[in-house]
C-alpha cells in the first residue's frame, strides 16, 4: 500500500554551478554523493549534470516522500541512487535514515527519474509492503 509520496524539479544549471564553484563544489559533491553515485555520474560525460540533477531531485523526493527535509533524521548520503540490472533507478536507504524509514513503517521506496538539458524530475512512491 502507498504510504506517501515525493516529487522534486531541479535546474540542472543549478546543480552544475554548485558542482564547479571553486568554494563548495567538492564540499557539495561529496556530502550529497555517495562514492558510487560520483562514479557513475561521472562516467556519463557530458551528461554528467544531467545525471547529479537526477539524483538530487530523488533524494529530495525521498525526503519529502519520508515526511521530512534533510537534517537529525535524514542524511544526503543516507539516500543512495543505485541501479537495477538493466538499468532501472532504485533507492538504497543506509544508517539512521533507514531506521527513520522503517520506524515509518516504510518498506520500499520506488523511483521515476527524468531529465533534459535544463531541469531534472524524480518521483518517489513509499510503499509499506
Amino acid at each position: 500500500m502507498i504510504v506517501s509520496v515525493g516529487v522534486d524539479l531541479i535546474e540542472v544549471p543549478r546543480i552544475r554551478r554548485a558542482l564547479e564553484d571553486e568554494t563548495i563544489g567538492k564540499r557539495f559533491r561529496d556530502r550529497v554523493y555517495t562514492e558510487s553515485e560520483i562514479r557513475y555520474c561521472e562516467s556519463k560525460g557530458v551528461g554528467k549534470y544531467q545525471s547529479y540533477a537526477g539524483r538530487f531531485a530523488a533524494k529530495e523526493a525521498t525526503m519529502k516522500a519520508l515526511g521530512t527535509g534533510w537534517g537529525a533524521k535524514v542524511g544526503w548520503a543516507n539516500i543512495e541512487v543505485t541501479r537495477a540490472r538493466g538499468g532501472k533507478p532504485e533507492i538504497a536507504l543506509h544508517g539512521h535514515t533507514a531506521d527513520f524509514a522503517r520506524e515509518l513503517g516504510i518498506r520500499r521506496l520506488l523511483v521515476s527519474i527524468t531529465h533534459t538539458d535544463a531541469n531534472a524530475l524524480a518521483y518517489v512512491i513509499a510503499q509499506d509492503d
